[in-house]
């Protein structure tokens, strides 16, 4: 089954309140508006694309190691995938796709890594519960998000919204502010070029991992 389809029949359950979810309309409702809403913004379309010059960084780890983007580079292409963090079930459904597609990436050259907002014990958390073989990076109060484009500031409605679920964002991030970054996913060359993007300002619709191995295949010859 691909990875849009796993999401899709979550999302169906999800929003049928089919056991073990029971979650009243009014919930649906306002998430499908806080989409809705950052769709119509644009501000997806304003999120670093193919061509541009991805920003360097340098994230700790879950363990707290610092991982260099340049350091990565040097070794070839690199894929980055921003998610929400480990309360997001849409965010772990992909984490688990992208480790099934890791083995295919490592053959076209590529290294992997994900970026999320949330402290390092969560990150542990999304590792251990996705069985990942590659790096979660920490990126506090999301500047790199931020310099990708990503980050965006949830509307006040869907704050209070989150803080019904008890998804505490400030507590997941250790950051007093109620950020998160679009979903998002880079293929960066070795010069630093971003050669593929796609940045989803609907967390729900998230591109099939394989789809990025065309472009790590080119820059594998190009090497």
């Amino acid at each position: 089954m691909s990875l849009q389809s796993r999401l899709d029949a979550f999302k169906s359950n999800f929003e049928a309140g089919k056991p073990p979810y029971s979650v009243p309309r009014s919930v649906i409702d306002t998430m499908h508006r806080a989409t809705a809403e950052l769709v119509a913004s644009g501000a997806a379309q304003r999120a670093l694309e193919a061509g541009d010059t991805a920003p360097v960084f340098s994230l700790p780890d879950a363990d707290g190691k610092l991982v260099s983007s340049a350091d990565l580079l040097r070794k070839g292409p690199l894929v980055v995938s921003f998610y929400r963090g480990v309360w997001c079930p849409y965010c772990n459904m992909e984490l688990q796709g992208l480790q099934a597609a890791l083995g295919a990436y490592e053959d076209a050259g590529a290294s992997l890594v994900a970026i999320s907002p949330q402290t390092a014990p969560n990150s542990r958390k999304s590792m251990r519960e996705n069985k990942l073989a590659f790096p979660i990076l920490s990126d506090a109060r999301g500047d790199i998000a931020a310099a990708f484009g990503l980050r965006f500031e949830l509307p006040p409605y869907l704050v209070e919204l989150y803080k019904q679920l008890k998804n505490d964002l400030p507590s997941f991030n250790a950051d007093p502010g109620w950020t998160l970054p679009m979903p998002a996913r880079y293929v960066i060359a070795p010069d630093g070029v971003i050669a593929y993007g796609e940045v989803n300002p609907d967390y729900t619709m998230r591109p099939e991992p394989e789809s990025l191995l065309p472009s790590l295949r080119s820059l594998s010859r190009i090497r």
